[in-house]
């Protein structure tokens, strides 16, 4: 039986930076969509860049195979240019001795694609591709909620 292919699109948002960050996902599955989104006080873009790709990789039950599209440079680079393979070789330390920002979010994110076939694909931001747009606004909606609650 060959893995479920998945298609997961990906983006994080933030209201200054450090300040409330919002991501949001789309997955996609044999003419399914999911959509998720969320947000958290006193984070970053990159975190929540991060964690958009880790929330959509764990609502899947079962291993797949998955393409993620996301416009983080700072995401997809680690894994395709093989950086955060290094960072845990080194011990979360970088070659300049200080720390990898985020290690705690990288070391789950690479738990995650050790369960699954994972692709990362750049995908440019803020241009017409309508489910990057979409990850956008459900980023940035959950900022607003997050606000409007708070």
């Amino acid at each position: 039986m060959s893995m479920k292919r998945v298609t997961l699109y990906t983006d994080g948002a933030c209201s200054g930076n450090p300040g409330v960050g919002g991501y949001g996902a789309v997955l996609m599955y044999n003419g399914h969509e999911k959509r998720i989104s969320g947000a958290q006080a006193d984070t970053t873009n990159n975190r929540m860049e991060l964690t958009a790709v880790i929330e959509g990789l764990k609502c899947l039950n079962r291993p797949c195979e998955v393409d993620v599209y996301s416009d983080s440079a700072y995401t997809v680079n680690a894994f395709n240019s093989g950086w955060v393979y290094g960072w845990r070789r080194a011990g979360w330390v970088k070659p300049d001795k200080k720390p990898v920002l985020n290690a705690d979010l990288w070391q789950e994110l690479l738990t995650l694609t050790e369960v699954h076939t994972v692709h990362f694909n750049k995908v440019k931001g803020h241009a017409d591709n309508e489910y990057n747009n979409l990850c956008d606004k459900l980023a940035t909606d959950a900022v607003k909620n997050f606000k409007s609650e708070g």
